[in-house]
């Protein structure tokens, strides 16, 4: 698969390995439109349950029918293949059929949510992305002279209609993180959620439960898993713990994951983690009670680029194995094969790469021609540092932007951070003024014992200055560990007076 004159600095037995490894198996997704795949569902289960939301339920049928009527209004208010149309609004079964509704009318989704996005946001939002038309409720609030607005649950109904014919774009979704929007195409989300390890074991009647910011990538996921397998998506209410304890599948971030009690959530069969580093004790507790995948990957890679099924107690926590269709390397700063076993930079090709951004796009530097796979390939350059064990899994150790310089000497804060978590249940790392300083829960936890884990197994200038305990990690609204919260306090304690 791989051409072997780009493997020619590695050893035989490297050689042989880098090319076993670095390939994920080669899978045909079913459809190439994530939405078809919903159709097929609902023309073969329409009576099944597909989505749930605090007492409201529609079967596929009725999920079915309402976006595609939806799908037909936006065709006639103009919508064209590959328009994207903004959809504002909050968790609602709504949000549901709008978003199947955009994907047939050959569009792209760009998920928003009114309560948590700024007014400027929004706006840059619709400018950025080239949005003329936004759906939402008429439970949500929207700035003025935003769009054209139009509210699902109060449109007029069209009692008979046949539908227009409408080309496909091959870009399902924009997910805007930041100032950025960064396209999520079908090819990738089919790969994802048609594929094991992706589609979970989801199946008709499966439970998948809706928890993560309707705006993230992840959500994706979450949303897709269950639609395009015929399972029920059950929408969170304030509450996630009583979501997930009703649900056989759960996608989460770990952020998100350690608020809720897996001996509440004994129905859960399968239990995903993916967005951000996931903490060891974490990973045990969960994996004790249900299948634990640890998945690592980016919203402009795929979602999902490499995927660990992880057991209780097993060292160590990897990310895996890359998914199906898709190629991850470990390369030095020359670009070249690292041998198996040291550490280097991810490189990932594959289906779910992209190379176009809305907005600017700070990343475009980072993608260049795959010399592995030659023929007008490209890989990316993610930044993160990882090596491959002798079996073939992936260790994620931190980022290059991870490696900071304190007292003279280059550390990796991800690598302080999993240090700290043999003592402790979780851990966030970080410089300021010049000094480790490390937050850890609980609140009852020992920063002395936390500096000592550090100190057994990495040199003196790795350990905090300062480790702060506390009940929780501050969490964005993506679900993430809010570096800026923690920083902010570190500023306040400095500038506090002295009683």
């Amino acid at each position: 698969m791989f051409i072997d004159s780009a493997l020619h600095d590695l050893a035989p037995d490297d050689r042989a390995l880098f090319a076993v490894f670095g390939a994920g198996p080669v899978r045909t997704p079913p459809f190439d439109q994530v939405h078809h795949a919903f159709e097929a569902r609902a023309a073969r289960h329409p009576d099944v349950p597909a989505v749930e939301h605090l007492g409201e339920s529609l079967t596929y049928g009725e999920l079915d029918s309402r976006a595609s009527l939806l799908a037909e209004l936006l065709v006639r208010r103009g919508v064209r293949a590959g328009d994207h149309v903004g959809l504002f609004l909050s968790r609602s079964a709504s949000m549901v059929v709008g978003t199947l509704a955009v994907l047939k009318a050959g569009a792209v989704a760009v998920l928003q949510d009114p309560r948590t996005a700024s007014e400027r946001h929004l706006r840059h939002v619709v400018r950025t992305a080239r949005i003329d038309l936004v759906l939402t409720t008429s439970k949500d609030s929207l700035p003025s002279h935003l769009a054209e607005v139009v509210a699902i649950d109060a449109l007029p109904p069209l009692p008979a209609f046949r539908r227009t014919p409408t080309a496909e774009s091959e870009v399902a979704a924009v997910v805007f993180t930041s100032e950025t929007g960064v396209p999520v195409s079908h090819a990738a989300l089919c790969n994802l959620v048609l594929t094991s390890p992706g589609a979970l074991d989801v199946g008709p009647g499966t439970r998948v439960a809706q928890l993560l910011h309707v705006a993230s990538g992840p959500a994706l996921w979450e949303v897709f898993c269950a639609l395009a397998n015929g399972g029920t998506l059950v929408l969170r209410g304030d509450d996630a713990e009583r979501t997930a304890s009703t649900a056989d599948v759960v996608i989460a971030t770990p952020s998100v994951l350690e608020t809720i009690d897996p001996d509440a959530c004994r129905n859960a069969h399968t239990v995903a983690v993916t967005g951000e580093r996931c903490p060891r004790a974490l990973a045990d507790a969960w994996s004790r009670h249900a299948r634990f995948l640890n998945a690592w990957g980016r919203t402009d890679l795929g979602l999902v680029t490499t995927v660990e099924q992880h057991e209780p107690d097993f060292e160590p926590l990897a990310i895996g194995r890359p998914v199906p269709n898709t190629t991850v390397y470990v390369l030095d700063d020359e670009r070249r094969p690292c041998p198996i076993g040291a550490i280097g930079e991810l490189w990932v090709g594959g289906p779910g790469v992209v190379e176009r951004y809305t907005g600017l796009d700070p990343a475009a530097r980072r993608y260049r021609p795959d010399p592995f796979l030659g023929e007008g390939h490209v890989m990316f350059r993610t930044r993160d540092l990882v090596r491959w064990t002798d079996d073939g899994r992936l260790e994620h150790h931190g980022r290059v932007d991870d490696l900071v310089e304190v007292r003279g000497f280059r550390v990796a804060l991800n690598a302080v951070t999993s240090a700290l978590e043999n003592a402790v249940d979780r851990a966030a790392t970080l410089v300021h003024d010049g000094r480790l300083a490390a937050f850890v829960t609980p609140a009852d936890a020992s920063p002395d014992a936390a500096r000592k884990a550090v100190a057994r197994r990495l040199p003196y200038y790795c350990v905090p200055i300062l480790v702060v305990a506390v009940d929780a990690l501050p969490s964005t609204g993506l679900g993430k560990v809010d570096r800026r919260a923690l920083v902010s306090w570190l500023d306040r304690e400095r500038q506090a007076p002295v009683a």
